[in-house]
């Protein structure tokens, strides 16, 4: 299941929304957001931002510009009326688009190419952390961190889902594995031998959220 953020001025004031019924049938989460800074600040959270231009096609090309000058690495998909598809052009900075009438089948396939092609893209970066799948390294503002096996796992994991909130528990399950018979202490050690191999001014990257867990925060490097 995938995390969706839908960027709309329509579908983000209650009382007032026009329905596209395909987010009530598609098998993820979604949060709907306006159509301004708070989706940049919101967007690293999420698989794919899908961008709501049914109505307000100028509106979503200027949160494309936002998007674009953020730096942003998140895939975008547009939903538009039929009419809007002559005045989309590849400067747009678009991941994909689909029109509105569009069935659930085609929305879940695009969607599913989307997520796939940034994962198998191979290299994450965030907080100025840089994960490269292919070479197993992880790089800190251009230096190389020396982790072992399961400390690359862990950061690669927590890097990939920045924002997100994990307990003990399932940090165990998907890093090291269903079959693993150890305690959930074992995660507390790593993740303080991993703030010790980021250093003072990036090991607030990792925060602990109390009673809870761990997230990586992206904006927590001291700069």
């Amino acid at each position: 299941m995938a995390q969706l953020l839908v960027v709309s001025n329509t579908l983000a004031q209650p009382g007032t929304q026009e329905s596209l019924p395909v987010l009530d049938l598609l098998p993820h989460e979604v949060k709907v957001v306006p159509a301004d800074t708070q989706a940049l600040t919101e967007a690293a959270r999420f698989d794919v931002v899908v961008l709501d231009g049914r109505t307000d096609l100028a509106g979503a090309r200027m949160m494309t510009r936002l998007f674009s000058s953020s730096g942003s690495t998140v895939p975008l998909l547009l939903v538009l009326a039929e009419a809007g598809l002559a005045a989309v052009s590849s400067d747009w900075g678009l991941s994909d688009l689909i029109v509105e009438t569009a069935g659930v089948p085609e929305f879940e396939a695009r969607l599913r190419l989307l997520i796939t092609s940034a994962a198998n893209d191979g290299v994450i970066s965030s907080g100025g952390i840089v994960i490269d799948e292919a070479a197993y390294s992880a790089v800190k503002d251009g230096e190389t961190l020396d982790l072992t096996y399961t400390e690359f796992e862990l950061l690669k994991y927590l890097v990939q889902h920045p924002g997100r909130v994990f307990s003990r528990e399932h940090l165990l399950a998907d890093v090291w594995g269903y079959d693993y018979y150890g305690g959930t202490r074992t995660v507390d050690v790593h993740i303080r031998r991993l703030r010790a191999k980021l250093g003072p001014e990036h090991e607030s990257l990792i925060g602990t959220v109390r009673n809870v867990g761990y997230r990586f925060s992206p904006e927590g490097a001291r700069r």
